[in-house]
Parts: structure tokens; C-alpha cells; sequence
């Protein structure tokens, strides 16, 4: 990819600020490819066209290379980042223009100063992001949900978000202590989380969020305040929902009833005319569940009830090790003495043989979620490889490797942790481990998404399962068509959430594109960084063949690397087509 900079000539009608020139252009219709060029003015697509006959102060050359809209990720987690981060990594760096967070049910408004902690531990718990970051990083300059936004919306960042308004903080802030104990609601806190609610989405939230799955717990251990919630309660909550100004529903649950979890969506949309979308996943322990969801979505959809499921392109993949923030030993007595050591004296007293024996026959006393759940599989828990290979052969299982050796595989897995002076990771693809991913990718009712961008940052890195769709669907597999793929990356989402004026290259469209050099797409293994707030730890994933990603026609990233275009904003509700209002 090259440059030209040309001085402004013409009247302006024949001058751009960029033209990406000589492109082949995925426009994210799901159209085949064309060539051509790409002209952006004051951050809007203004003309696309073969040898575009203009000039610019900025030309890009784009010869050999496809150039797409943004990617728009509707599931992710940055509710506390996006208040101190300038940039939204690790999804802006990997091709995301726009993002929806506030996503679960889980976030940090509205909350009196006295609820700080409740909701730290909340998010902490719930999408494993350190409670330390957490209080030194959010500044807490809101109270109410519409001052969250305003908050937001003064901060400059490198791409686009949206925010739901989530069912915990409403209901510990209308509740108190009763909410965050899981006491039923009564018609009076009913009414008040109704009216906060309508305020917030006043105030440009997109929608409206819930968990109701017993994985998400606080980081006391505790249910969340949102678990079990009355059905009836829910339901009250997607009646303020407005399908007219494009307001979503969106769930996560453990569809112990599938017909009554489902109710909740069918019956707010019915009743509002507002979508609903809720995670869809293949779980080898309900391997007939995922069918019964794609069934419900369909009877939904003939009905004229917009109801979509949320798919990831691979496995939920849990990553663990020494490195991350978590281990099958990290939470056992005798291991957490060595936690304040530096890192080669911590390594150096794992080696050592009464140590480890310590180690090997304690438990953990008080462990995350997820190292309750995988602990007990070592075979469905494989090494990490270096590059990630998120679909590994299931023959070479940790369990498998030791017995192969003759050994434990519980003491395998110990010395295996130590290897690379203790850097070695395992990956645990807790969920969606099937080839029927492409089928669930390209259903018509549902969308890629689950990325959690800014969740579980110590020990999940999936906001690149956008560029996986690529790399493995599309170029290695060859199960889904490119253009297809780019659709589905960028239009369908944005439709979801009606943003209506991104997700497709055409004129008048906001000017957020990607320029990749498809033959060279490729993911880089997750990496670990100590740069949040009080220096927590994160993953970080980087690849190459993104050779910029533009959002409102500024490079925020070229060949890897962030400029200091910051051009994001707070997006305030549905955004109208801008060619259906020119026409208008």
C-alpha cells in the first residue's frame, strides 16, 4: 500500500479528503468484488467509482488488496475501558470500527457512589476484569445512565461505540442491598427500573441487557443480581423497549426451560416491536440445544419477530498457564505464597520437588468459575501451540500426552507449565468445539459476535474470531464464500442494532473501511501485557495483512500499527441510512 499526497485542485465537488484508489471492493453487501475507487469527504463515502476523476489531499493505493467496511462487533465488554483507553484494543487493532458493549447484564450505570464496589465485583466476577484496574482506572464521574453516556461521550477514542443499558446496575440502584441478594421485585421497583430505563434509552442506549446463567457469579462467589431474575420482571423491562427507534433485547442464559427463556424475547418483541439476540452456542453436554434455539428464532422470524442468535466463529477457548490469570494451580495454598515473588524466583520455586508435591496434592480453595469447570478435563485441555490453532486435533489432549508417557496427567500438566520458564499455556475450548460452526455462521437469523472484546482479559482473547471467519472459514477451509463472509462481518451486525449508515461501502455511508492483503491474513498468538489500570494484566492479539482500518475516513491503524487519529465517537441510538434520507 502506497501514498500520494496531492494538493487540492478543482472546485470542491471534484476534491476528497482520501481516495483509497485501485481497490478491490468487498462492499459488504454480499455482492461479488469489483474494482474500484473509494472517495471520503469529511468522513462520508462520497463517491465510488472506477478511475475516479478527483482529487484529494490523500491517496491511498490500495492495488492488490480488498478493501471492506469496518467490522462491527455487537458483543463485547468495555464498559470500564472505554472510560480511560483512548483506544478500544484488542478489537480496533484487529479491524473493528464499531462496537456494542454493556452486553450480560453487567456494567457501571447506574450506580451510587455507595454501589462502586458492588458493581466492581460484579464485572470482576463476571467478565474477569481486575478489580484493581477497575478502581484505578474508572474515574466515576456518572451517577445515572445518561450522565455514563455524556461521560463517555467527552472522551476521544480510535472507533465507534454503542451501549446497552444493563439489568444489574438498574437493579442494585433501584434495589439496593435486595437486588444484589436476588429478592423478587415489586411492582414499585418494577416501575422505577421502567422509568430509568426509558431515560436511558432517551439518552441514546441501544437496548437493554441480561444474564441469567449461573457461570456469571461476582467475584465473591455470589449469583449475580440478575440470576433467576422473575421472568415477569423481564418481561415489564422489554415492554419500554421501542422497535420504531431500533432498540435491542439482548440475553444470555442457561436455557433450563428453552420455551420460557425464549418467551422473554418473544414476547418484548412482540409486545415492542424492539429485536432480540441472545449467545448461541453448540455445548457437547446439549448437543440437541442449539437446533431447538435455530427453531424458535425460525418460528420468531416467520411471525415477524426479529430474534437472533449471537454465534462465535470458533471455540470459547480459555487460555491458561502461569502467564494468565488463572491455572488449575494457581488458587492452591502453596502456590499463592510464591505470588509476590519476582518471576524467575517464582518459576525457580516451582521446580522445586517439595514444592511441587505441596502443590500437586492441595486444592484450590476459592476458584474462578472456569477453573472449576476445565480442572477436571485434562482431556479436553491441549498445549498451546505457537501460531493458536483454535480447532486442535482432540487426540493431542493433555490427558492423552501424559499417559502416552507413562505419567499423571495432572503432574504432566505441572511440568509442562514450567517449560519456556514458565510460560507455556494451555487452551481449554470449553464451547462450540464443532464443525458446524460455518452452518450457524451463515444461518440467515443469526450474527458473528461474542468476541467479548474487553472481558476476560486475562485468560480469553476472541475479539480476532472477526478475522478468523477470514482466515479460516473463507482461505483455509473454503466453507463460506468472501463476500458472503464480509457481510456477515459487517452489514448484518450493523443492521441488528439498526446503524444503519455503517457496514456498507456506497455513497453517503460513514467511512469506516478496512484495507487487507487477503493472501497474507494471518493470526498472531495471543500475547500477555501489563498495562491496565495498577498494571494488570491482559491478552493481546495482533496479524498481519491488515494493512489499515479506517473509521469516519481516518487511518486509525496502518500495518499494525496505531496513528494518533482518533476519530471515534459515542454512537446515540439507531443511526438512519444516509441515502434513504437523501432521497427523502
Amino acid at each position: 500500500m502506497s501514498d500520494n499526497n496531492s494538493a487540492a485542485a478543482g472546485n470542491d465537488g471534484n476534491h476528497a479528503d482520501l481516495i483509497v484508489r485501485h481497490a478491490e471492493i468487498f462492499d459488504g453487501s454480499g455482492q461479488p468484488p469489483y474494482q474500484g475507487d473509494i472517495a471520503i469527504r469529511q468522513g462520508r463515502i462520497i463517491r465510488v467509482g472506477s478511475a475516479l476523476e478527483m482529487t484529494a489531499d490523500r491517496e491511498i493505493d490500495a492495488a492488490g488488496k480488498m478493501v471492506t467496511p469496518g467490522f462491527v462487533d455487537v458483543h463485547t465488554h468495555y464498559d470500564g475501558q472505554a472510560t480511560w483507553d483512548q483506544h478500544m484494543s484488542p478489537s480496533s487493532n484487529l479491524g473493528t470500527t464499531t462496537v456494542v458493549m454493556g452486553n450480560c447484564g453487567v456494567g457501571f450505570a447506574p450506580c451510587r457512589p455507595a454501589d462502586h464496589e458492588v458493581l466492581v465485583q460484579l464485572m470482576e466476577g463476571v467478565e474477569e476484569i481486575p478489580g484493581t484496574a477497575l478502581d484505578e482506572g474508572l474515574p466515576w464521574n456518572w451517577e445515572s445512565f445518561p450522565e455514563y453516556l455524556d461521560a463517555l461521550d467527552k472522551l476521544p477514542r480510535d472507533i465507534d461505540i454503542a451501549a446497552l443499558v444493563p439489568h444489574g446496575p438498574l437493579r442494585v440502584y433501584v434495589m439496593g442491598e435486595r437486588g444484589v441478594n436476588r429478592e423478587t421485585a415489586t411492582d414499585d421497583d418494577v416501575a422505577a427500573m421502567q422509568k430509568l430505563l426509558a431515560e436511558s434509552l432517551d439518552a441514546g442506549a441501544v437496548g437493554f441487557s441480561t444474564s441469567r446463567t449461573l457461570v456469571h457469579r461476582s467475584s465473591s462467589g455470589a449469583f449475580i443480581p440478575t440470576y433467576k431474575a422473575a421472568t415477569d420482571e423481564l418481561k415489564a423491562l422489554g415492554t419500554v423497549l421501542n422497535g420504531e427507534k431500533g432498540n435491542v433485547f439482548q440475553l444470555i442464559s442457561d436455557w433450563e426451560d428453552p420455551e420460557s427463556e425464549f418467551s422473554i424475547l418473544r414476547e418484548t418483541a412482540k409486545a415492542s416491536g424492539a429485536k432480540g439476540t441472545f449467545t448461541l452456542l453448540f455445548l457437547e453436554a446439549q448437543p440437541e440445544l442449539y437446533k431447538k434455539q435455530l427453531q424458535m428464532i425460525e418460528e420468531a422470524q416467520a411471525e415477524g419477530l426479529d430474534i437472533r442468535g449471537q454465534v462465535l466463529s470458533r471455540p470459547v477457548g480459555i487460555m491458561m498457564g502461569h502467564p494468565a490469570s488463572m491455572s488449575p494451580f494457581y488458587d492452591r495454598p502453596s502456590f499463592k505464597e510464591l505470588n509476590d515473588l519476582p518471576w524467575d524466583e517464582k518459576i525457580a520455586a516451582l521446580k522445586d520437588p517439595q514444592r511441587k508435591a505441596r502443590i500437586l496434592s492441595e486444592a484450590n480453595e476459592q476458584p474462578h468459575i472456569f477453573v472449576k469447570i476445565v480442572s477436571s478435563r485434562l482431556n479436553a485441555m491441549y498445549p498451546l501451540q505457537d501460531p493458536i490453532d483454535y480447532l486442535p486435533d482432540r487426540n493431542n489432549n493433555v490427558e492423552a500426552l501424559a499417559r502416552a508417557e507413562g505419567r499423571d496427567p495432572e503432574e504432566w500438566l505441572y511440568d509442562y507449565f514450567l517449560g519456556n520458564n514458565g510460560t507455556n499455556l494451555v487452551y481449554n475450548p470449553v464451547a462450540n468445539f464443532t464443525d458446524e460452526i460455518p452452518n450457524l455462521l451463515e444461518h440467515p437469523f443469526t450474527v458473528p459476535a461474542l468476541g467479548d472484546g474487553g472481558a476476560h482479559v486475562g485468560s480469553i482473547c476472541d475479539t480476532s474470531a472477526n478475522v478468523y471467519v477470514l482466515t479460516k472459514w473463507v482461505k483455509e477451509r473454503q466453507k463460506i464464500d468472501l463476500a458472503k463472509a464480509i457481510h456477515l462481518l459487517t452489514r448484518k451486525p450493523a443492521e441488528l442494532y439498526s446503524l444503519n449508515d455503517r457496514g456498507l461501502i456506497a455513497e453517503g455511508m460513514k467511512a469506516d473501511l478496512n484495507i487487507i492483503d487477503f493472501d497474507a491474513l494471518k493470526l498472531h498468538t495471543p500475547h500477555i501485557v501489563h498495562d491496565l489500570p495498577a498494571g494488570g494484566r491482559r491478552f493481546l492479539q495482533n496479524a498481519e495483512g491488515l494493512a489499515a482500518t479506517l473509521v469516519s475516513g481516518e487511518v486509525i491503524f496502518e500495518a499494525g500499527k496505531p496513528t494518533s487519529a482518533l476519530p471515534g465517537k459515542l454512537v446515540r441510538g439507531s443511526q438512519p441510512d444516509p441515502r434513504s434520507v437523501a432521497q427523502g
